[in-house]
């Protein structure tokens, strides 16, 4: 292609949040239709792009002549089935996450994106935060030695998005009670910058994985308090199949150790990103609540050591001090544009790599294979509830062929 990419936005609602990043890629990137339930939403969107096709119909949009692209941002139980629809349409995907909710979704996603040969990239903006990148360089220059063990959080409070203000249930209303409601039922936000840093579907590979769950206390003391406790949801037994926080282990093949929490349901303020990394020579933990520096401890560069004749344990200096060595080149770049897209900037990479992909004809940097790699953890880890914690492999997607076997496309 010459450019630009024609876009079709699927989910206006939240596709709207890429508007200030679109408008930084006008070259690359040209935003023709928008697909929503919604008709109100959609004459929004008419208002301010006057021109753009609205449809409240999927399929019709595929058919659709212009629009080679398709931005998915529904509910997240939609992603995998309306993914493959568009590339068995011919249209190149870019979805939000989680990529899939079943390991037969994850195989499927995987067979059409290898059958069709169309662009698929997972929308995983937190790889792209300015801290995730400086870490992922960091990592990449083997800063902290090698590499033992990383954890990852992700606990967001998103008990009052369950319901409408008229009652009824939205899409995280509905899945309380889905297969995967007593699981780690949204691990990518976490466990996306630690793929990229430990080198996961290129120098490793997860092996196996286990979680335990909590029981459901807050959420359905909040439905109680909501609907009244005579409502059919104010009942223990709607709750029995839920949870509130889910805990996952990851084992990998070169002996990493991951450690994630998934947590939607308890009631404390927003925990955006919750990292740490540590290798045999050093060491790094986010920022644990908004405006928290996070800090690093590096073998020969922070301050002290706890090796033979060191005068002085290790102590932590803040991670922005090493910025001016490790900032990733391309924050160095773009970072002041980055800043007015959404989600610490992660919105302008992802488009930027997607329409990259797509233009160059290339790989895009989070594929089909990274996004079922970290999507599947969600149906593995419901197995690992239903049967007790006993661990479940996780399966090697590419099938065996390393990455440079794979053909630009």
């Amino acid at each position: 292609m010459a450019g630009p990419v024609r876009l079709a936005i699927v989910g206006g609602r939240r596709g709207g949040s890429f508007e200030h990043a679109l408008k930084a890629f006008s070259d690359k990137i040209a935003l023709t239709a928008v697909c929503d339930l919604d008709e109100k939403l959609l004459a929004t969107w008419n208002e301010r792009r006057p021109g753009i096709k609205t449809t409240t119909r999927f399929e019709k949009l595929l058919e659709f002549d212009d629009v080679d692209a398709v931005l998915i941002a529904t509910p997240m139980q939609l992603h995998a089935r309306q993914a493959i629809q568009a590339m068995k349409a011919g249209k190149h995907v870019l979805s939000e996450v989680i990529a899939a909710c079943s390991m037969d979704e994850c195989w499927e996603l995987v067979e059409t994106t290898e059958k069709t040969r169309r662009t698929y990239m997972l929308s995983e903006n937190y790889c792209y935060t300015r801290e995730a990148m400086m870490i992922k360089n960091m990592a990449e220059q083997k800063v902290f030695g090698e590499l033992t063990f990383a954890e990852g959080s992700y606990i967001h409070d998103c008990r009052s998005l369950m319901y409408y203000p008229d009652q009824s249930k939205t899409w995280r209303g509905e899945f309380v009670n889905s297969q995967i409601a007593r699981a780690n039922g949204y691990p990518t936000h976490s466990l996306g910058p630690i793929s990229q840093w430990l080198g996961i579907t290129r120098t490793d590979n997860f092996v196996r994985t286990t979680t335990f769950v909590s029981k459901c206390a807050s959420r359905a003391e909040y439905s109680r308090a909501l609907l009244g406790k005579d409502h059919p949801d104010a009942k223990p037994e709607f709750w029995k199949n839920s949870a509130d926080s889910a805990s996952t282990l990851i084992e990998t093949a070169n002996g990493v150790v991951i450690s994630l929490r998934f947590d939607c349901g308890s009631p404390r303020p927003h925990q955006m990103a919750d990292h740490s990394l540590q290798g045999n020579r050093g060491a790094y933990v986010s920022g644990r609540y908004h405006g928290e520096n996070a800090i690093v401890w590096i073998e020969g560069l922070s301050g002290g050591s706890d090796m033979p004749g060191s005068k002085q344990g290790p102590f932590w200096q803040p991670l922005q001090e090493l910025a001016d060595r490790y900032e990733h080149p391309r924050w160095k770049e773009y970072g002041e544009q980055a800043k007015k897209a959404g989600h610490g900037g992660g919105d302008f990479f992802v488009l930027d790599d997607f329409a990259d992909a797509i233009l160059q004809k290339k790989l895009p940097p989070i594929d089909v294979y990274d996004a079922v790699t970290w999507s599947c953890i969600t149906p593995l880890s419901a197995q690992n509830v239903r049967n007790n914690g006993v661990p479940q492999e996780v399966p090697d997607f590419l099938r065996g062929k390393k990455r440079s076997d794979l053909e630009h496309k």
